[in-house]
C-alpha cells in the first residue's frame, strides 16, 4: 500500500473540495514531503489517476488568477470515500506497513469513531504479537544475535521493531481511551489544514506545472 493515495484522499476529504495546490500545501504543512513519497509530482499524478478511477470527481472552475487554464477542484465520490476508509483501516491494523503509511493513518485516525479506532489498534497489537511469535521460531533472544552470526542482527531488529511498535500502539490506545482527541461524532474535530490564501511556513517553494491544477 502506498501512503500517497491515503494522504491525497484524506486531504481532499478534509476540504470537501480542493484543487491540487491546496492538497500539496496541506501535505507540506504536515511535513509529509519529508516522511513520505508525497512530492509535488506524485500528488498531482495521484489526483489525476484517482479521478480516472472514479475515486474523485473533477470540477473545472474559473481560470486561475495566474492566467493559466481553469483550475480543477476534486471531490471524493462515494467510491472514493469507501476507498479512503478501507485504506485508513488497513493502515492502522497491518503490522508491516511502512512508517509513512502508518503515519498517514494516524494523521486521519479521528475520522473514525473512538471505539473503532481502539479496536483497530488492538488488532494491530494482536498482529504484532503474532509476528513476534513467528520470529521466535528462528531466534532466541537470550542467546543473543551473535548465535546466528551477523544474520542474527536481522532477527534482533525484527523483535525490537515488534516490541517498540507494540509499546507505542498500547500507549496510543491508552491515550485514546483516556479521552484524548476528538473523534467522529464527538463534535468539531481538529483539522490541520490551511485556509485559502494562508501562507504555509513549511512550503518547499518548488514550482511545478501542476500548480495550475
Amino acid at each position: 500500500m502506498s501512503a500517497i493515495r491515503l494522504l491525497v484522499l484524506g486531504a481532499v476529504r478534509q476540504h470537501g473540495r480542493a484543487h491540487g495546490y491546496q492538497v500539496r500545501n496541506d501535505l507540506e504543512y504536515w511535513g509529509a514531503h519529508e516522511w513520505s513519497n508525497a512530492k509535488p509530482g506524485s500528488i498531482y499524478h495521484a489526483l489525476k489517476q484517482m479521478a480516472k478511477q472514479g475515486l474523485l470527481h473533477a470540477h473545472e472552475i474559473a481560470p486561475s488568477t495566474a492566467g493559466g487554464p481553469p483550475r480543477t477542484e476534486y471531490e471524493l465520490t462515494e467510491k472514493g470515500t469507501e476507498e479512503y476508509f478501507a485504506l485508513l483501516r488497513d493502515s492502522l491494523t497491518t503490522y508491516d506497513q511502512k512508517v509513512d503509511v502508518l503515519s498517514a493513518g494516524v494523521g486521519f485516525i479521528v475520522d473514525l469513531q473512538r471505539e473503532e479506532a481502539v479496536a483497530l489498534l488492538r488488532e494491530r497489537v494482536r498482529r504484532l504479537d503474532e509476528w513476534r511469535t513467528g520470529v521466535m521460531e528462528y531466534y532466541t533472544p537470550e542467546e543473543g544475535p551473535a548465535s546466528l552470526g551477523h544474520i542474527g542482527e536481522i532477527m534482533h531488529m525484527w523483535l525490537h521493531s515488534a516490541d517498540a511498535g507494540k509499546e507505542w500502539t498500547l500507549g496510543l490506545i491508552e491515550r485514546i481511551e483516556g479521552g484524548a482527541y476528538t473523534f467522529s461524532g464527538e463534535g468539531e474535530a481538529f483539522f490541520g489544514v490551511l485556509a485559502e490564501g494562508e501562507e504555509n511556513p513549511y512550503a518547499t517553494g518548488e514550482a511545478h506545472e501542476g500548480d495550475q491544477l
